[in-house]
């Protein structure tokens, strides 16, 4: 019903930047909450970011001040900024999207909850 698709990542130099985005496609209706995971395979997986359906964001420590987020509802794509990378950033990235879907049924439309996951990107960050 509802794919996400991940992009942007690559490989980047110490003090580079990236931008990823996780566009939206198939049934979704809405976008409300976003957040973004990254995982190494000696690392459990880790939120680094998030926003609120109202907007707020939060962020991991370890990337405070160097990404942010936002959201573009009309192409329901979310995007995560990353600046100032460094090596410890080198990681498989995963967006998780929380949203509505809206089906027909008969003669009603029908909202649904729920929540998908992209399929990853790699980021690596290395002179």
């Amino acid at each position: 019903q509802v794919q996400l698709v991940e992009s942007g990542g690559g490989l980047v130099e110490p003090g580079g930047s990236l931008r990823l985005s996780c566009a939206a496609s198939g049934s979704i209706f809405t976008i409300d909450a976003v957040e973004w995971y990254r995982q190494t395979p000696d690392k459990q997986r880790e939120l680094v970011a998030s926003i609120t359906s109202g907007g707020v964001t939060n962020f991991a420590d370890s990337v405070k001040g160097r990404f942010s987020l936002s959201r573009d509802s009309a192409k329901m794509t979310a995007y995560l900024q990353m600046n100032s990378l460094q090596p410890e950033d080198t990681a498989v990235y995963y967006c998780h999207v929380e949203g509505s879907t809206r089906r027909t049924e008969t003669d009603r439309y029908v909202y649904e909850s729920g929540d998908y996951w992209g399929q990853g990107t790699q980021v690596t960050v290395s002179s």
